[in-house]
Parts: structure tokens; sequence; C-alpha cells
């Protein structure tokens, strides 16, 4: 039992961590905030069958996407800190090391280049956006901090 609340404390942890950085980049470099949105209406559209977009922006919308994106979002980070928590163990849950969870939470990323964003109709990897380099490396960015919360979620729990 202890793995398990430890994985969902870290998934929430590194998720909320993700958001706090956002709010940040917005107030202090003007970046848009994410909008959740846009991933609750593709995966509304998921559960009716379709998977891939031209531009999810012009697709049906759908009822509560916004809370459905939000859902997505802390969901997926939950289950991320959930398959970390049981593939590390008792022994790294002990003393929690920030290397692994860091590898780990940038390898995430690969589910939201290569099936969201295609999905959502930004290309593989972002490569229909305008600045492809640019939402990679500030992906990256959040996902070495969506690692730090899930890292220090673990500590906390201890």
């Amino acid at each position: 039992m202890h793995v398990i609340m430890t994985g969902i404390v870290m998934g929430l942890a590194g998720t909320a961590a993700m958001d706090l950085w956002a709010i940040l980049l917005a107030r202090v470099a003007g970046q848009p905030k994410p909008n959740w949105a846009m991933p609750g209406r593709w995966l509304g559209h998921v559960f009716r069958g379709k998977l891939f977009h031209d531009d999810i922006a012009t697709a049906e919308p759908v009822a509560g996407e916004l809370r459905l994106g939000w859902a997505l979002h802390y969901g997926v980070g939950v289950l991320y800190g959930l398959v970390f928590a049981v593939a590390a163990g008792p022994d790294w849950l002990a003393a929690p090391s920030f290397l692994p969870v860091w590898l780990y939470s940038l390898a995430t990323i690969a589910a939201g280049w290569f099936l969201l964003q295609p999905g959502m109709g930004l290309g593989w990897a972002a490569a229909k956006t305008p600045n492809p380099w640019k939402v990679r490396g500030m992906g990256l960015v959040a996902h070495t901090v969506f690692g730090l919360g899930m890292w220090v979620g673990a500590v906390l729990v201890g």
C-alpha cells in the first residue's frame, strides 16, 4: 500500500509542479498557459473512436472538455507516478534519488510527442508548430520540473 500511496503523491506533486512552472512562465516570460480544453476535446473524440485530427481546435467541441482535459492531465501524472513507484520498488522509495526519476520523467514526454501532439494535429513531436524546437525544449524542461516534483513527493512521503 505504501508503494501505491507514494506513487499517487509523486504523480500529483509532479503534475502540480509542472502547473506552477507554467504559471511562473506566464507571469515572468509571458508564455501562454496550457489550454487543457484542447487535450480534453482530443480525449473526448478518442472515446468516440477518432484518435488523429488535422487541427483539434476545429474539431467539434466536447461537453466538459476543460474539466476532461484537467482530469487527463492529472490522471496521466498519477499514472506516471504509480508506474515509477512500482518499477523503482521499495529500495528506491526508502531513499529516493533524483537521477532515476528525472530520466523517467524525460522519457514520459514520448506520449506527448508521439500520441497527444500528432493526435491533436500538431505533428510528431510538434513538427507542425511554428517553432517545433522551442516546443520540444520547453516540453523537456517541463518534464524535468515534473520529475523534480515527483522526487520531492517521494521524499516527503518517505
